[in-house]
């Protein structure tokens, strides 16, 4: 059964409903089950961390969420708790690397989306300067890509993903590339980013304590084909400081996270 992503105008219930979705891949006789058995809500304004092993599944299921892919089965509900959602317009991406450009400027790497949806350039222009200065980079609008270290192309890649103010981003490990002390701030930076956007955001990653750190709930994937170990609320408070990670709170919930992967 294929089940295509649902898009409700509802005022009611979940931003993000995943029932019992699967996915499977097929290459002539040969079938990979890449994601077994999901079952999700994410909230208007959360921002869930996804956390599993690598080649779980984290991927596939943003694609689905993304409208890349469609579920072998179960049912993909999107919007049930914003009206009027719309599948591309409404849905912004960061990667692991940040795949600008490099014959454009920031500002002009950022304008791209709004270039694609048609969006009057004049407001567009001036919400990608209000965007480089909420991520920290305002003072390199003008710069290319290549005058930028790995941090700050990343913090490009997010206005860039928030320039046609779309109601959900999905972050597929963004941060990966990254050295562990440019991580580490650039993880500050998305608390700071996602409070200030007020955005739904999914992010997924492999690292345990990031998941923990970041997430305002934290879902937790079994290795591929993925299935859903855990999923809960993360009751620490904001803002959140590095200090937060040498507390007994913040410990327990990374324990729950290895006994959920099997890895205490």
């Amino acid at each position: 059964m294929t089940v295509n992503p649902q898009l409700s105008s509802q005022s009611e219930g979940p931003f993000i409903q995943l029932q019992n979705v699967r996915k499977i891949y097929r290459t002539g006789t040969q079938e990979h089950v890449a994601v077994s058995d999901v079952t999700l809500d994410i909230n208007d304004g959360e921002l869930l961390s996804v956390v599993g092993p690598s080649g779980c599944g984290k991927t596939t299921m943003l694609k689905i969420l993304a409208g890349l892919h469609e579920a072998d089965g179960g049912t993909v509900k999107i919007g049930s708790s914003v009206a009027n959602f719309e599948e591309g317009r409404d849905v912004g991406m960061v990667f692991q690397q940040p795949m600008l450009l490099k014959w454009r400027t920031i500002t002009e790497n950022v304008l791209l989306p709004a270039q694609i949806l048609g969006l009057p350039m004049k407001a567009a222009r001036n919400r990608a300067q209000d965007l480089l200065q909420m991520v920290g980079i305002g003072h390199a609008s003008k710069k290319y890509p290549f005058e930028l270290s790995g941090g700050m192309q990343q913090r490009a890649a997010i206005a860039r993903a928030l320039i046609h103010d779309p109601k959900l981003v999905l972050m597929d490990e963004p941060f990966g590339a990254l050295d562990a002390m440019t991580r580490e701030k650039m993880n500050l930076e998305m608390l700071r980013i996602w409070q200030e956007s007020q955005k739904t955001i999914v992010f997924i990653t492999h690292g345990i304590q990031e998941a923990v750190f970041l997430g305002s709930h934290c879902a937790v994937l079994s290795a591929g084909p993925a299935r859903m170990a855990d999923h809960f609320k993360i009751d620490l408070p904001h803002p959140r400081t590095l200090d937060i990670k040498t507390t007994d709170a913040f410990g327990e919930y990374v324990k729950r996270v290895y006994h959920q992967l099997g890895m205490d």
